[in-house]
């Protein structure tokens, strides 16, 4: 079968045959407890390595308007928002030593946005700026941050290097006492966490893996005293030395052709590879984006978050890899749902969807010179069981002699690392250094984690309540008993594969209410009422895609291939409809959250 050729029937039904086939493969009983965190014995892999130990400082007692969890491009635009609803003393708390969040931590070589940056990058019409790449470096993403934090001026109050320890509400002075780990307790009308879904680094349970006597470091927290270089390559420190990197993720796939230009060897432990699509970055202009007009950038934003959602659109501003498969993004969005499509639906949903991964295997082929190499890069899954990543660079490095492909699907991954190197099978490779880009653990950070205890009125700690009643939220946002908490993510909210989009918007409805609380000097609280309403809106007419995550090859997605957890967890009708319905209820309804200041909810 070619790309070109629209699979027949047989044909569909070898794929899906082939498909479970690899899963199986891949599939292990152990699940997402393969990996471990970077606690206890591992915290040194989380340890940062860009900003220098400053020492002690004097614990912060203070009383702020609205303290911001997590330092990232939800916080940063949480701040910003508040700031233009005219918030005086906005402190963010950020782990990292600066603002960026995963843009601080992540400056591997090759390091890109795999989003265009005219839509990635927030508030450019608010800053004036222009990004130089269609798609940018980690650098210009971190630069950005900064710009952003620095036009609204979110440096003064921030604590950097600390994170936050407890949530306390304290009904006598109805503020939250925040504590974190520098001994910091002060007090603040209003919190909004924003640590983000994936921000712990996460790392191979292998048997073994505190005996190696090599060099080794995440991604993450990229070592450059030991490789030499900078973003852009030139990793002098690795040359005549055996790299093995774990992980061909997205991450992966942007790193491997910067280790295969300087290291003497490099061996890439592969358990499932990637879907690898054409990249064409190149540099921009103003008029390239049609950058200058008021709201431009938010014209381009709008327009690629309705052609991935599958809402469509007149025009295709941003015309890349992810637009031209928005059709096939239905199954990567689990709120993305068109109740009114006939039962043919799913048949020519699978028809398209084998046609592109076609058109992926074959351009392996096309490009990787060794059949066996090629074969086993080729990635045999639905193109939405994992994010897709896109590279011009990926697959002409396996053409080199200095990388090997190691395969690990039949052995579930590495079987153990000794003091030299890791054994695979039958056989051991030696190395000098190994490399994990496993990416993040999903879920670990934040109140949801159970890291970050939040008692809220009575002393009713949050998780505590969702263990026994499941996750309760008006909109995602805000829950009763936890009066002035906002919660930013994709918890009960919207999704999209642009989520710093989401973010702003999340970001301007949190604003929003801090700004009709302090309007009517009330506090922020929905009624049990609101959130059962909110639960059966997100439970009526979601689409069941449940087969779909099941029959999938492994991975974060589908909690290492157990499926999506049980219960709607994104607004049903997409991520445009959403946003339309919170603007509705801003302008009509949100009074209903408000409640006063005195008495029990």
């Amino acid at each position: 079968m070619t790309a070109s050729q629209e699979p027949l029937p047989d044909e569909i039904a070898a794929l899906r045959e082939r498909y479970r086939h690899e899963r199986e493969r891949r599939v292990r009983p152990d699940g997402a407890r393969q990996y471990l965190g970077t606690e206890a014995g591992f915290g040194y892999y989380a340890a940062d390595p860009y900003t220098p130990e400053t020492g002690a400082r004097a614990p912060v007692r203070d009383t702020v308007d609205v303290a911001v969890i997590g330092g990232g491009f939800g916080g940063i635009l949480a701040g910003a928002r508040m700031r233009q609803q005219g918030v005086e003393r906005v402190r963010i708390v950020e782990k990292g030593g600066d603002f960026g969040g995963t843009w601080y931590w992540n400056r591997y070589p090759g390091v890109h946005c795999d989003i265009e940056s005219h839509v990635y990058l927030p508030m450019l019409d608010e800053t004036g700026y222009v990004p130089e790449w269609k798609y940018a470096p980690g650098d210009e993403i971190r630069r950005h941050a900064v710009r952003v934090a620095r036009k609204f001026d979110l440096y003064p109050d921030a604590l950097f290097s600390t994170a936050v320890t407890s949530l306390t509400w304290d009904d006598a002075t109805g503020t939250w006492i925040v504590a974190t780990d520098r001994g910091d307790t002060f007090h603040a009308t209003y919190v909004v966490t924003a640590t983000g879904t994936l921000s712990e680094p996460k790392l191979p349970g292998l048997p073994g893996i505190e005996t190696f006597r090599g060099h080794t470091f995440h991604t993450s927290r990229w070592d450059y005293a030991y490789t030499g270089g900078t973003p852009d390559g030139g990793l002098t420190g690795l040359a005549g030395k055996r790299v093995g990197i774990v992980g061909t993720g997205a991450t992966g796939v942007q790193v491997i052709p910067a280790l295969a230009e300087d290291a003497g060897h490099v061996y890439v432990f592969q358990r499932t590879p990637s879907s690898v699509d054409v990249r064409a970055n190149r540099r921009t202009t103003a008029e390239d984006v049609g950058a200058g007009g008021d709201g431009w950038a938010r014209a381009r934003r709008e327009n690629f978050l309705r052609i991935v959602s599958g809402e469509g659109a007149d025009q295709d501003l941003v015309a890349d890899g992810w637009t031209a498969s928005a059709a096939l993004l239905e199954k990567l969005l689990p709120s993305f749902s068109r109740p009114e499509r006939g039962p043919d639906f799913e048949a020519a949903y699978e028809a398209a969807d084998a046609a592109k991964m076609n058109e992926l295997r074959a351009r392996v082929q096309e490009t990787v010179t060794d059949p066996d190499t090629a074969g086993r890069l080729q990635p045999w899954y639905r193109y939405a069981c994992k994010r897709p990543t896109f590279s011009d660079l990926y697959y002409p490095a396996f053409n080199r002699d200095n990388v090997t492909l190691v395969d690990t699907a039949d052995t579930h991954g590495i079987e153990r690392v000794t003091e030299h190197g890791v054994v695979v099978g039958t056989a051991a490779y030696e190395l000098d250094c190994l490399i994990f880009a496993t990416g993040f653990s999903v879920g670990v950070s934040g109140i949801s984690s159970g890291r970050l205890p939040v008692h809220g009125r009575g002393g009713a700690q949050l998780l505590h309540t969702w263990a026994r009643t499941g996750p309760r939220t008006l909109h995602g946002f805000t829950s009763n008993g936890f009066p002035n908490l906002i919660h930013l993510g994709s918890l009960q909210n919207a999704s999209s594969v642009n989520f710093t989009h989401i973010l702003d918007e999340q970001a301007v409805h949190a604003a929003a209410l801090v700004a009709a609380a302090e309007a009517k000097g009330a506090l922020i609280e929905p009624s049990t009422e609101a959130e059962d309403a909110w639960i059966a809106t997100m439970t009526e007419g979601a689409p069941d895609h449940e087969w779909f995550h099941a029959e999938c090859t492994p991975g974060y997605y589908n909690r290492e291939g157990l499926g999506r957890p049980n219960g709607a967890s994104a607004y049903p009708h997409g991520a445009v409809a959403f946003h339309a319905l919170l603007e509705r209820w801003r302008e009509t309804s949100i009074g209903e959250v408000l409640r006063a200041r005195t008495g029990s909810a």
